[in-house]
């Protein structure tokens, strides 16, 4: 199969499932069609392994393409229903359903998800890249002269379900940033996410602001990949795999900020990086250490490139 041939993203239309399914279809050299699934009425309450007949409820018509990237439960039920002669299936991360209704699955190694179509990664799917973060660098190194060096990035994350960021864990760590900049010299620079309260927010912008330090505001261009390829030193709330993720494939150290709560799935994914040598739970120092970048999506791409038959780009 050729990687020009057609290609699809599946997803339910968030934005970090879309991510890690752009970046494994980018680093295969793919330039995929994104298909958003928009079930209506009360399919949008149901679970998509109890729809009587997929592709209907999901309004996907052919025709198919011949590779189809899918991302989630539901997209991994919608998919898997399109799977038949030469079309190829992909799903990211566990499907939740037969493994043996995909030709490739790619999951983190905390989904404990084995299987001979199985590709096991340690780190989230994403589209970090030296290339992109070059060119980011030169994009806000003006933007961010400002602020002191070195630099630490700070990326937010917020309530999960599973993980607390609520105020009086984030006045903590503001406060812990804040004597941290005093402390030791450094700069900060914070962007919050769509997750994080505001309230939690302002915290932090009260708490840095007469440090020097500085939080991004919503406006303007996102400074989240700038600050990452500016960063000596990164911080990153504990309740995202996937911004520690693409916080470990840069070149700086990468520190996690603890919060309460509990996961199983998170904590083997920490005690992986952990491992690794790539994160550390942050103490409130700035205190780097030599790293390197970790990143697996290239090798999960390749790896998907050689099982179905597609020309490796790397």
């Amino acid at each position: 199969m050729s990687n020009t041939a057609g290609s699809w993203i599946l997803s339910e239309g968030l934005a970090g499932l879309q991510a890690q399914a752009l970046g494994l279809a980018e680093a295969a050299g793919l330039t995929p069609a994104m298909h958003v699934l928009k079930p209506e009425g009360i399919w949008k309450h149901i679970p998509a392994r109890f729809w009587p007949r997929p592709l209907s409820v999901a309004a996907v018509t052919p025709p198919f393409p011949d590779l189809t990237i899918a991302c989630g439960g539901k997209a991994a039920v919608v998919a898997a229903a399109m799977r038949g002669g030469s079309r190829r299936i992909v799903q990211v991360q566990n499907p939740r359903i037969a493994i043996n209704r995909f030709d490739v699955i790619v999951a983190n190694r905390h989904d404990e998800l084995t299987g001979p179509n199985v590709i096991v990664t340690r780190t989230a799917l994403h589209r970090v890249t030296t290339a992109r973060l070059t060119q980011e660098a030169e994009i806000w190194r003006d933007r961010l002269a400002g602020l002191k060096r070195p630099l630490v990035a700070v990326l937010l994350g917020g309530n999960n379900g599973r993980y607390t960021l609520d105020t009086t864990v984030g006045g903590r760590l503001a406060a812990d940033l804040a004597a941290m900049a005093q402390r030791d010299g450094v700069g900060i620079a914070v962007t919050p996410s769509r997750r994080t309260d505001p309230v939690v927010t302002e915290l932090m912008r009260d708490a840095l602001a007469p440090v020097g330090g500085w939080v991004w505001d919503f406006t303007g261009d996102n400074p989240y990949f700038g600050m990452r390829a500016l960063a000596d030193m990164i911080v990153v709330t504990q309740d995202s795999v996937s911004m520690i993720s693409e916080a470990a494939a840069t070149s700086v150290p990468v520190y996690f900020a603890p919060l309460p709560g509990k996961s199983r799935r998170q904590g083997i994914f920490i005690d992986t990086m952990i491992q690794e040598g790539r994160v550390r739970p942050f103490e409130g120092r700035f205190a780097p250490w030599p790293v390197t970048p970790l990143n697996d999506t290239p090798f999960a791409a390749a790896e998907m490139c050689r099982r179905l038959g597609l020309q490796d780009p790397g």
